[in-house]
């Protein structure tokens, strides 16, 4: 009871205090940093927490990070995310060998992690002209049910805004991705790539609004990776040039029900053409059967914004 008492006190404070969804896609257009004459900083945060105890033991805890430094035609922004779940099942151990469970003994429970990412980035924006611009940006992930303890890269590359009406505009970026890949199973992986992004955003009706983005990125390097074809009994895969493809998309509508708050669904999508050796133990030596290549997060959320 006093359990469920603190986490609805929890709860309650963290609606009533400042917080926003998840970083999502954002374009600065050029003329709004040509007003800033003075340094201008901006952040927003989001923090969530579920319990359940007694039959279901699980724990979830979700945050979000978001800030920026603008000024003139440059933009100094950073965004970061973590995901981390964890659940208690009940499992079954026949001790005594009859063939049988007899015994509240032979009852246990065992606790998995099943969710835990976390990602961070830090990007750098100068502008050309008003619809042009150049970027560079430095990114820190970790995705431990998909095999990768840590992934650190770089990213450069060219953005340009290619639609825009008073409720809608639309972004293209065409450039370079280098990751370096620590991976929960075998040797590190390293992998340099074209990358494409398409983002837009626009009013559906007032208080309504839609965002759309497109990830693409493919290997420009031959890679060996530790995984295993035909489900981890055939010969070690490679990955040559265009092998190695990774698509991220994620799609969310916001509707406002307070003047500062509104309720967001979303569906994020990530898809890895040659993904990372499934992180389990006691797996025997030479079978090493990749994780899913499609992970999905769907979500339905309460939007508090700052600024």
């Amino acid at each position: 009871m006093h359990r469920l008492l603190l986490v609805v006190a929890f709860l309650g404070g963290a609606l009533a205090a400042p917080a926003v969804a998840d970083p999502k896609f954002t374009f600065t257009k050029a003329e709004e940093l040509e007003k800033v004459k003075e340094v201008e900083w901006n952040a927003s945060a989001e923090a969530g927490v579920v319990f359940t105890t007694g039959n279901s033991d699980t724990t979830s805890i979700s945050a979000g990070l978001k800030a920026a430094r603008k000024t003139g035609k440059n933009k100094l922004g950073f965004e970061g995310s973590l995901t981390y779940s964890k659940s208690a099942i009940r499992v079954l151990e026949d001790d005594n060998a009859n063939g049988v469970i007899d015994n509240p003994l032979e009852i246990g429970t065992q606790t998995t992690t099943t969710a835990e990412s976390y990602a961070g980035k830090l990007r750098y924006d100068r502008f050309l002209t008003k619809f042009n611009s150049v970027f560079v940006a430095a990114l820190a992930s970790r995705d431990v049910p998909a095999g990768k303890d840590a992934v650190f890269g770089v990213q450069v590359g060219y953005s340009r805004l290619i639609y825009k009406t008073k409720t809608a505009e639309a972004v293209v970026e065409i450039g370079y991705d280098y990751s370096h890949e620590d991976l929960s199973t075998g040797d590190t992986n390293s992998i340099h790539s074209a990358r494409g992004f398409l983002g837009y955003k626009g009013e559906m009706t007032e208080g309504t609004t839609v965002e759309a983005s497109l990830e693409a990125l493919t290997n420009l390097n031959h890679e060996d990776l530790t995984t295993r074809e035909d489900g981890g009994l055939g010969p070690l895969v490679s990955a040559d040039l265009g092998e190695d493809t990774r698509v991220n998309a994620k799609t969310s509508i916001s509707a406002k029900i307070g003047k500062n708050l509104a309720v967001q669904t979303s569906i994020e999508m990530k898809y890895d053409h040659r993904p990372a050796p499934l992180a389990i133990p006691n797996l025997a030596m030479d079978f090493v059967p990749e994780a899913s290549s499609l992970d999905t997060i769907m979500k339905a959320s309460l939007i508090y914004t700052l600024l």
